[in-house]
């Protein structure tokens, strides 16, 4: 066969494919060969021998030996096997697998097969070693094309060549060989019984048809028979210049092993699918590298956190390309350059697993969890973690601030105190402020808690605007406040704070229509001389606010030594009011209200009295004010509303009972049937109980009490205004319901003959009163100089200690019994007094 017969025959074979004859120099090779070898053309030629193209081919890892070695070692192993299989791993990744095997007389016939891909699989998933032997040996039974019969016919389809397998095959004897025709190969397959249905005139026929009916080269015709019980596969191809060339293999045994390992394939076809979908659907980035700093596989969410391009994601690339590209486009941890590439360096050299957070220039916040891998390589994780971080840090704001005010909470102020505890060590001055709205739960309670939060986010901002910049303003909980301010000066320094914050808190508050008067009181101690801790000095704030409630509210105070007694007097005091309310320790005491007109007694008012078992008699102006704070104004006044009743149903019939209302007790939603009830058990007419309400009762919620008083009218109660003229807009209340009665305070009539304005005030009140229908009431008149004043003015009634002091509700059913005069009434009054 000519050199160009076999050149072509080569180039019709997919892998690499060469023929050398017996001390390999080359005869003929195909294009596939020559791609494999990557040899100059003047050395590959006709006649180069092996060693000359392995000496100047691609470089084979693991292997020293120099061309003539590796000849040699190839000559040795074809003279003992007759054939050769060799696989050689090239420093560019490839691995070559080089079958060698006789060809006609005195030649090798040597294919290359480019098997990277199947090792590379094997590798990246980790096959058992026996099932790894067993696909190699799978893999090199199918790619090795001289374990099949081998036979080619030319045009007259005699033999031009066979193997030894083709006469094993089908048990033929030696005699064919180059130049047999089919028809005698026929006739021997036929004597052996090979075909026992057909006759040797049949098998011409029929192979004759089979080996001239595959002309088309690239597309072979394949046949399977049934030879003495085992399944031969023949292939079937013209080749121009060569003949009819004919393959035949043996695929008894091997079809379970291929079936299975088109299965394997499969399997492992899916596993791959698995591990890309799982790979590409991670919420995070991931990516690997092998020991050359090459890319092994990455995903999707490691290509979009860098804004990779295609080309950077094919594996084999240089980690250092990747770096490259981040670095030119911005996409680079915020920094030095050089500190980031050394700390990577180090860890790769050091093979540890390590995580890093840094940041990227465009604000996102990276975490990378570096694995280092057994072969050198590494493994990264990549998550963009910017919004954990910011949920983090608002969960951080959220834990140390007030929902409501977004100022700081009690958490974050006594960490500021703890912090401010080494100031007092350096002996710097600064003070806290405890600051405490005032009235505001009768704005929850007769606004609603939407207007309070209102009025309580309005109040933070009055609050932060009144401080200092650098001040520490934080909301405690509820209506109470602290502020820590520093460095001072001197005292007055926190009172400028505290004078400001007193004053705008006075403000009114505008919130949906309804204008809400409150107020602030603040307690204030000073570092370090009232305290050298942060809990001694919250303590001591907290005892100047008590100081500055118990003063009136509306003010700040500074703490002072003692306070802390007091404040254990008040608390022993609440415990023992609540001990009253269940010991039943209270009793009324009335005081006489005389009208002028008749000249007779018009209305006694209802006035409890505490006796103490071992404090004795308590003042009302001590306990009041800590049962209006406590809520236990609520069951007191419950008491005094029903007492009053029950005494006044004995008194005669046009002389009425007045009975004081707590703000507190006013604002309770069962105040209306408290008052049926209590009228219902005593059996009093409704229009002799007069309620006296003072102007606080108008400050938050008008609309809400005005139709609460509207519904007592309804009732018959008769309502009455107390301490008239020392609240806010009084006129304005007078015009928003029709009192029965103003009270003018006792403070104006103290001064009627030592203060002209207090005489026009009073003068001005009565004239009020009487325009608008209203009786007026003097209270606290004690001299017959301030009776003659308030007469001439023309007030209706006067109470006061000139007529009487509060008596027992005996001595006012005595005095009702004798039923005297005006006259002898207030002559037995004065010598009792």
């Amino acid at each position: 066969m000519s050199v160009d017969a076999l050149t072509a025959f080569l180039e019709k074979i997919n892998s690499g494919a060469c023929i050398w004859d017996s001390q390999l120099r080359l005869v003929a090779w195909n294009a596939a060969y020559r791609r494999t070898q990557s040899v100059p053309d003047h050395i590959l030629k006709r006649g180069a021998r092996l060693a000359t193209i392995l000496d100047h081919g691609p470089r084979v890892l693991d292997d020293t030996r120099t061309g003539d070695e590796t000849e040699a070692g190839a000559l040795r192993g074809l003279s003992e096997r007759g054939k050769l299989d060799v696989e050689r791993v090239f420093a560019d990744g490839r691995t070559i697998a080089v079958t060698y095997d006789a060809f006609g007389a005195n030649h090798w016939l040597a294919l290359y097969h480019d098997v990277t891909e199947q090792r590379n699989d094997v590798r990246l998933l980790r096959i058992s070693e026996r099932e790894l032997r067993l696909q190699h040996a799978q893999l090199d039974a199918s790619l090795d094309s001289m374990s099949y019969g081998f036979v080619i016919w030319d045009d007259e389809l005699r033999i031009i060549v066979c193997n030894n397998e083709f006469l094993r095959m089908f048990n033929l004897p030696n005699e064919v060989r180059a130049g047999t025709t089919l028809a005698e190969v026929c006739r021997f397959s036929a004597a052996v019984g090979n075909w026992p249905n057909a006759s040797a005139e049949q098998l011409v026929a029929i192979f004759r048809e089979r080996i001239t009916g595959a002309r088309d080269p690239q597309s072979p015709k394949r046949h399977e028979i049934d030879l003495r019980g085992r399944v031969i596969r023949s292939t079937y191809a013209r080749s121009a210049g060569i003949g009819w060339v004919a393959t035949h293999q043996d695929v008894t045994e091997d079809a379970a092993r291929l079936r299975e390992l088109e299965a394997r394939k499969d399997e492992l076809a899916q596993q791959n699918m698995r591990f890309s979908a799982a790979v590409d659907t991670m919420a995070h980035g991931l990516c690997m590298f092998d020991a050359n700093q090459r890319l092994v596989v990455c995903n999707a969410p490691y290509a979009r956190i860098y804004n990779l391009p295609p080309e950077l994601l094919v594996p084999g690339t240089l980690h250092s390309d990747i770096l490259r590209y981040r670095f030119d486009h911005g996409i680079q941890p915020t920094g030095d350059r050089d500190a980031f590439l050394e700390r990577h360096r180090a860890l790769l050299e050091r093979r540890g697993n390590a995580t890093e957070i840094f940041e990227l220039p465009d604000g996102r916040i990276i975490s990378i969890s570096h694995h280092a891998m057994p072969d050198g390589g590494w493994v990264a994780t990549h998550q963009d973690i910017t919004e954990q971080r910011r949920h983090e840090a608002h969960i951080h704001h959220l834990a140390r601030h007030d929902s409501l005010t977004d100022l700081p909470n009690r958490l974050a102020f006594n960490e500021a105190m703890e912090t401010a505890e080494q100031r007092i060590r350096r002996r710097e001055r600064f003070a806290v402020l405890a600051v405490d709205l005032d009235h505001f739960k009768l704005v929850n309670d007769t606004l609603g808690h939407a207007i309070g939060d209102r009025v309580l986010a309005e109040a933070s901002e009055r609050l932060r605007a009144c401080c200092r910049s650098g001040d520490d303003v934080s909301r405690l909980g509820g209506d109470e406040f602290a502020v820590l301010t520093g460095p001072i000066d001197s005292p007055r320094d926190a009172a400028a704070i505290a004078e400001r914050v007193v004053q705008r808190m006075a403000e009114p508050f505008e919130v949906d229509g309804h204008s809400v008067v409150i107020g602030a009181s603040i307690g204030i101690a000073l570092a370090p001389d009232d305290g050298k801790t942060s809990a001694t000095l919250l303590k001591n704030a907290d005892l100047a606010l008590y100081r500055a409630k118990n003063a009136g509210r509306g003010a700040y105070h500074f703490f002072e030594s003692g306070m802390d007694a007091a404040l254990q007097e008040r608390r022993t005091l609440e415990l023992g009011l609540r001990q009253a309310v269940t010991n039943r320790e209270f009793r009324l005491v009335f005081q006489p209200i005389f009208d002028l007109r008749r000249g007779r007694i018009s209305c006694l008012e209802a006035l409890i009295r505490w006796h103490h078992p071992e404090r004795g008699t308590v003042s009302p102006a001590e306990f009041i004010p800590i049962a209006e704070d406590t809520g236990l104004i609520v069951p007191i006044g419950e008491w005094v509303l029903a007492e009053a009743c029950r005494a006044a149903a004995g008194w005669p019939q046009d002389v009425n009972v007045a009975v004081n209302m707590s703000t507190v007790q006013f604002r309770h939603p069962n105040l209306f049937n408290h008052i049926k009830t209590a009228l219902a058990v005593s059996g009093l007419r409704a229009d002799r109980l007069e309620l006296e309400v003072t102007e606080s009762l108008l400050l938050a919620d008008v609309d809400t009490t005005i139709t609460t008083l509207h519904q007592l009218r309804a009732l018959g109660v008769r309502i009455s205004m107390d301490d008239f003229g020392t609240g806010y807009s009084s006129l304005s209340y007078l015009r928003s319901f029709p009192f029965d009665k103003i009270k003018i305070d006792q403070s104006f009539v103290k001064d009627l003959s030592a203060k002209e304005d207090s005489r026009a005030i009073v003068s001005a009140v009565i004239g009020l009163g009487r325009s608008l229908g209203m009786s007026t009431t003097a209270e606290g008149v004690e001299t017959e100089a301030q009776l003659e004043v308030v007469r001439g003015q023309g007030c209706t009634e006067v109470q006061g200690f000139l007529f009487s002091p509060p008596l027992p509700a005996t001595a006012i059913t005595k005095l009702f019994a004798e039923q005297a005069g005006m006259e002898e009434w207030t002559r037995t009054l004065r010598k009792s007094a």
